[in-house]
Order: C-alpha cells, then structure tokens, then sequence
C-alpha cells in the first residue's frame, strides 16, 4: 500500500466526514442528521487521500469576512503522525493569507493536549479573552 498522500482543496463528502468524525471518537457529538447541510456552507475545505480514501479533513467556516472558524481537523487514527495534519493545516492556512481580509478573527476550538500543534500557525490564547461555547440539548443551550 503506497504511503503518498494527495492534499485536495475541497470540503468532505458526508460518507468521509462521518467515518472521519467516528474515527476520531467525535460520533456521539456530532449530529449527523444535519451535517450534509452544514458542510454545502463551507466556505473552505481539504481533505488527504491515499489512494483515494480519504485520511484526513478540515474545513473553515464562518460569515467569509470578519469571522472564520476551523473546524473538523481530523485524522484518521492509523495516518496520525505521518505529516497529514500539518499538511491539511497548511492548505488551510494559506487560504486564509490569502482570503480573509486584514483584522479578520480566525478562531479554533483544539482538542485536549493540541494546542501546540495549533500554536505554530499563530493561533494562542489570548490575554482578556476566554473562549466559550455551548451545545444545544432539546432546544437548550448548555
């Protein structure tokens, strides 16, 4: 089996984001019932095949002007620590250099013990900001 793998600029299909999104562990808080819709509103995507299976994905969403959101950076487990998400980050960073406009926000919810690797494409906590967020449960936020 050939170890190359091919960066795409394009969002996931919903077969890949959902095997995508299992395979991380992120199944039981993902609602997959509404994620075909979510990803047609992406204003970016990429994804990482070998041998045309996808292995890895990630996406930019937000309003394209002021706010952009990574979201969906995900590996998938047996191509973790080949170079597959510094790659994806990578397309993503240099559509943002190349997209968003000056002062833009680019925010990134990293999970647990990632926060360096994000780091190293400028994205840190900052002084007198905390991010927050919540999830909606039968029609409350919490």
């Amino acid at each position: 089996m050939s170890t190359e793998y091919t960066v795409i600029h394009r969002v996931p299909t919903y077969e890949e984001y959902t095997r995508l999104c299992t395979a991380v562990g992120w199944k039981e808080f993902m609602n997959f019932d509404v994620a075909d819709k979510s990803l047609k509103q992406s204003i970016f995507g990429v994804v990482v095949e070998q041998n045309g299976k996808a292995v890895g994905m990630g996406r930019i969403v937000g309003d394209g002007q002021i706010y952009f959101y990574i979201q969906d950076v995900a590996v998938d487990p047996d191509h973790q620590g080949q170079g597959v998400g510094r790659r994806m980050m990578e397309s993503l960073m240099g559509y943002l250099r190349e997209n968003a406009p000056d002062k833009a926000f680019v925010g990134l919810f990293a999970s647990h013990g990632k926060e360096a690797f994000y780091r190293q494409y400028g994205l840190n906590d900052h002084e007198g900001l905390t991010g927050m967020f919540g999830v909606v449960i039968d029609r409350k936020i919490e």
